[in-house]
């Protein structure tokens, strides 16, 4: 039977992703700030590299707004850092997402085409916003690389949210 996937309103529990450059990034339980968690596909999907790049160039808006960047996926630590010296990206890099924290976030799971895409089952694109509290504000979830929520649409609606002590939607 299928995890159930995640509802808007329900807590994270703490989970945490081993951190490129030492220690672990957490997400979920209380923190001090408001979190953005980016699930990419990893080092083979090119949209990723678009996306980080534009997360990458909106970073200090995101922070200024009182957000906590987090950005996981399931690649190796091998593959994590080629794209960081790559890309340069100055966010915090998470890396070998587990299968479990793919069900738990209720993330799409991919079986990779050929050795060439990548070595084992990946997630697709997932967006989330945490509130302070651990309760999951915005769910977005892909299973392709082609959807996912615009970056500075999503900021706007993010500082609108705040601001105005705004509910999570589609708890029905």
């Amino acid at each position: 039977m299928p995890t159930p996937k995640p509802v808007a309103g329900s807590r994270l529990a703490p989970m945490s992703f081993p951190r490129l450059g030492g220690g672990a990034l957490t997400v979920g339980g209380t923190r001090a700030n408001w979190t953005l968690l980016v699930v990419y596909r990893g080092k083979h999907c090119p949209r990723c590299k678009t996306y980080l790049r534009t997360l990458d160039q909106m970073r200090g808006q995101w922070q200024e707004a009182g957000f906590e960047i987090v950005v996981v996926s399931a690649d190796t630590e091998d593959k994590a850092r080629a794209d960081q010296a790559e890309f340069g990206w100055g966010f915090d890099l998470g890396y070998d997402l587990s299968r479990d924290q793919m069900e738990t976030l209720g993330l799409y799971v991919t079986q990779p085409l050929s050795d060439a895409e990548t070595d084992r089952p990946f997630a697709e694109p997932g967006v989330f916003v945490l509130r302070p509290d651990g309760s999951l504000l915005l769910i977005a979830l892909s299973n392709g690389p082609a959807a996912r929520p615009d970056l500075a649409e999503l900021l706007d609606g993010m500082v609108f949210t705040k601001t105005n002590d705004r509910p999570p939607r589609g708890t029905l």
